[in-house]
């Protein structure tokens, strides 16, 4: 079997084992504890499928959308906050050698406003934890990863409920 491959397999085994026991978790008296870890986990380096969390949290009825809304970006955002920590363990380089990742290119053009878009996929892990590498200062990382965070899961709660 080629690397890759291999890499891939286990990959999903992982991303389906964790996403298969939150999901048997998942009922009116544990759902916002779900919603919290999937937000979590989605911000970091690990799977956890925070959206769908999101809509089956929602769906249930049980809680105020505004209320749902706040406990996925807590924990969303407590992950991204958790890869800018990560960055600032990497070593410290010179201004001259921090090149080659499209999220540090990102960074060093867009500055912090860059961070408003560590929700996407992919780059987004990679944008906080440049911030952490770049020695960007906390409070307004913290803050400009939290606004685009919440803004992307009140733009899906209002989706869901039909309001967009």
């Amino acid at each position: 079997m080629r690397p890759f491959l291999f890499y891939a397999y286990c990959y999903l085994s992982i991303y389906n084992g964790i996403n298969s026991i939150m999901f048997d978790w998942f009922n009116a008296d544990s759902a916002l504890w779900v919603l919290f870890s999937s937000g979590f986990l989605s911000a970091t380096l690990l799977p956890g499928a925070s959206e769908a969390s999101l809509i089956a949290t929602l769906q249930l009825n049980s809680f105020s959308t505004w209320l749902v809304v706040f406990v996925a970006t807590l924990g969303n955002t407590l992950g991204g906050i958790t890869n800018y920590w990560l960055g600032l363990l990497l070593p410290d380089k010179t201004s001259s050698q921090k090149h080659g990742h499209k999220a540090i290119q990102w960074i060093k053009k867009y500055g912090y406003w860059t961070l408003l878009f560590s929700w996407l996929p992919i780059i987004g892990d990679p944008l906080c934890l440049a911030a952490g590498w770049l020695r960007m200062r906390f409070w307004p990382c913290i803050f400009l990863i939290g606004v685009g965070k919440a803004a992307r899961y009140a733009l899906l709660s209002l989706a869901v409920n039909g309001i967009l």
